[in-house]
């Protein structure tokens, strides 16, 4: 009798184990980000930058840094009619949060007009230098234009020898000493009729002095010597019908006495007008900076003869 073999044997019809699945380390995990963070980028080369091309966004909208290329959307337009503009529909984004307003060279954007400060020059002169002829007609039959116009020009030429032939003929205004030279030998007549020319020159140039100087106190600006000079061609140009007329007529005529009130007015308004335009200053601080000119004009020239 064969006989059987008792034991533990392999059965070939049974299903072989799976070994256990093992846990991958923790190493071998993507890392996660912390609590509240975006998940770290993928592996591999960084985003390039890309900066915005011109005109991708609307017109005047600002440009933004953008890493990953993403485009922002274009802010909203206020409704037509608000903002008033010409340029993009009929409204502009002028004066709006986010946008710039753009500016002239040399613009004031805080500026709301002219004012006027006393004291402020003009920028450049009101126009080219008159000639004598010109210049002489221009103080009689426009006053304010051309003392505005040679406010930055010197007058000296004119103004000399105006004044100085005014000193020869003011020594026939007044009646004593005309009759003082028509007295006197030739010799002795002519160092008077010179000495009393350049005397008024002399006059000319300080009273001019005084006036200007006052000027520049009451806060004026204007330059020293067209004050100066234009001051002479006034004391002489107004005093000059007075003078003609008293050297054929003498000084206690009447007709002479009238003309010497009426051209002295009209020194006061040539003097007001003269400071007011070449100093920049209204006419009350232009007439007090003339007032001790013509003071002294009434006492030395005129008062004898009114």
């Amino acid at each position: 009798m064969a006989g059987f073999r008792i034991g533990r044997g392999r059965d070939n019809n049974r299903t072989p184990q799976q070994p256990p699945r093992q846990q991958p380390y923790a190493s071998q995990q993507p890392p996660q980000a912390p609590y509240g963070r975006q998940p770290y980028p993928p592996a591999g080369p960084p985003p390039q930058q890309q900066w915005p091309q011109p005109g991708a966004g609307g017109h005047g909208e600002p440009e933004y840094f953008d890493p990953y290329g993403q485009q922002h959307p274009q802010a909203p337009q206020p409704p037509y009619g608000q903002g008033g503009g010409a340029g993009h529909g009929g409204y502009s984004n002028d004066n709006n949060p986010g946008y710039t307003q753009v500016f002239a060279v040399g613009e004031d954007p805080y500026s709301q007009g002219a004012t006027y400060h006393a004291g402020a020059g003009a920028a450049a002169p009101a126009g080219p230098r008159l000639p004598w002829k010109e210049l002489l007609r221009g103080i009689v039959t426009r006053p304010g234009q051309t003392f505005l116009q040679m406010r930055d020009y010197a007058v000296w030429g004119p103004a000399l020898t105006v004044t100085f032939l005014y000193g020869l003929l003011a020594v026939f205004g007044l009646d004593d000493a005309r009759k003082d030279v028509i007295n006197a030998t030739l010799s002795k007549a002519v160092p008077i009729v010179l000495s009393a020319g350049v005397a008024f020159l002399i006059c000319g140039l300080l009273l001019g002095a005084v006036t200007h100087t006052l000027a520049r106190q009451l806060g004026g600006d204007g330059a020293w010597q067209p004050t100066v000079g234009l001051s002479m061609l006034v004391m002489s140009l107004t005093d000059a019908p007075r003078l003609i007329f008293a050297v054929f007529l003498g000084g206690d005529n009447g007709l002479v006495q009238v003309l010497g009130w009426a051209t002295w007015v009209a020194a006061g308004f040539l003097f007001t007008s003269l400071v007011a335009k070449s100093h920049d200053l209204p006419w009350p601080k232009a007439l007090g900076a003339s007032a001790i000119q013509l003071i002294a004009l009434l006492s030395i020239i005129k008062l004898g003869t009114i």
